[in-house]
């Protein structure tokens, strides 16, 4: 929703230059009209409203007030915009290796960056990546993933999770999905640091079809 939000501001913000009025709060919210209220506000998380969306100051403080009371309160107010979540895309999962194995002293993540490059056929959007954990039972790791492309960065996140010691993947999303066009190729990477033996993939495939999109993958400098 943070993402719509801003689409139609910055819209709203042309639209203000284009009518030739000073784009301030107020103005924006005057050319939006009823189209604001398509944006589902409650949806989100009270950090992201807190931080991200009231002081934006496109909303009156009455109504500020009552997304605070949505967000903290028992008894919630009754709100102009809708509170149920988008469904969304439904979520695909690429597997880039066919098995996984563990072997005694062989690999530990320690702080070093694993990375691979991959291009698409078909525009997709990212949301995250899949990481091995743990061999050898439950252990903290600390993590960032990073999306690149021709060395810039897309989008970055940090995560701390625990493993619990099984070899299925574990899920670590970035703030907001990163679109991937296709004929590109990108730079997935990610920096782990735990102790602890991990599980690591095997038969790892050079192309994979998830769908109707073609993946390719292929080794990275970094």
């Amino acid at each position: 929703e943070m993402v719509l939000l801003e689409a139609v501001l910055n819209w709203a913000e042309a639209e203000c230059e284009r009518r030739e009025i000073e784009p301030i709060p107020k103005n924006k919210r005057e050319v939006l009209g009823n189209v604001l209220y398509l944006i589902r506000i409650p949806t989100m998380s009270l950090d992201e409203f807190a931080n991200q969306v009231a002081p934006l100051k496109i909303f009156t403080l009455d109504e500020i007030v009552d997304f605070f009371y949505h967000f903290t309160a028992n008894k919630k107010p009754s709100l102009a915009f809708c509170t149920k979540p988008r469904l969304g895309r439904k979520a695909q999962i690429c597997h880039r290796f066919q098995s996984c194995a563990y072997r005694n002293n062989q690999w530990r993540y320690r702080g070093r960056c694993d990375s691979f490059q991959f291009m698409v056929d078909k525009r997709i959007f990212i949301i995250g990546f899949g990481l091995y954990g743990s061999s050898n039972g439950d252990a903290e790791y600390k993590i960032k993933i990073e999306l690149k492309r021709q060395g810039k960065c897309l989008a970055s996140k940090n995560y701390s999770f625990y493993s619990d010691g099984s070899s299925r993947t574990f899920h670590v999303y970035f703030e907001h999905p990163v679109q991937i066009d296709p004929e590109h190729f990108y730079t997935a990477s990610a920096i782990l640091d735990g102790n602890e033996l991990s599980y690591f993939g095997q038969e790892g495939m050079t192309e994979v079809t998830v769908g109707h999109v073609t993946f390719q993958f292929q080794c990275s400098s970094e």
